[in-house]
């Protein structure tokens, strides 16, 4: 009884999602809109060691679909932070926080014209312990990570915009 209940309920679920117009995002695969619009979008280079880490994880995620010419410029702005709050009775430090921002703009190369202005911005605790070294290296980690969550908000509101886009080649 339990599973038919579950198969039919599936079933009336899958119609229902049918008819209230969800696609998916990726359809067609590598030769879907988004997919060959994301291989079309160049990145622009971006300053300091958090710029080289998200123009990384940004070219890596674009050129997944593979290279076409490029028809589109992304333009990105970061803004990194470290900052200290938590202090012990002895005034040292015991927690910082990393908070990384990003401003980018989608250019249509064509036109020159704003595709997309957006923001897209992530933070991380970091514990400060007596080695130096390993608060050093988990610094750095968490700026790693930062910038792969970055770069994974920029690409998914750049596909969202791409899949909008009536001028996009089908």
């Amino acid at each position: 009884m339990t599973r038919t209940f579950a198969f039919a309920a599936a079933l009336i679920a899958g119609v229902l999602l049918s008819g209230c117009g969800l696609q998916p995002m990726y359809a067609g695969g590598g030769n879907g809109t988004v997919a060959r619009g994301l291989a079309g979008v160049q990145v622009a280079a971006i300053e300091g060691r958090a710029g080289w880490l998200v123009r990384n994880a940004l070219t890596d995620k674009l050129s997944a679909s593979g290279n076409t010419a490029p028809r589109y410029r992304l333009d990105v702005r970061l803004d990194d932070k470290l900052e200290s709050f938590g202090l012990l009775s002895d005034d040292t430090v015991s927690r910082e926080r990393r908070t990384l921002r990003a401003r980018y703009q989608l250019v249509d190369l064509a036109s020159d014209n704003i595709v997309l202005d957006a923001t897209a911005g992530s933070d991380a605790g970091i514990d400060v312990i007596s080695s130096d070294y390993a608060t050093v290296a988990a610094e750095q980690t968490a700026l790693e990570n930062l910038a792969k969550d970055i770069a994974e908000r920029i690409v998914t509101n750049v596909a969202i915009q791409l899949r909008k886009d009536p001028a996009q080649p089908r």
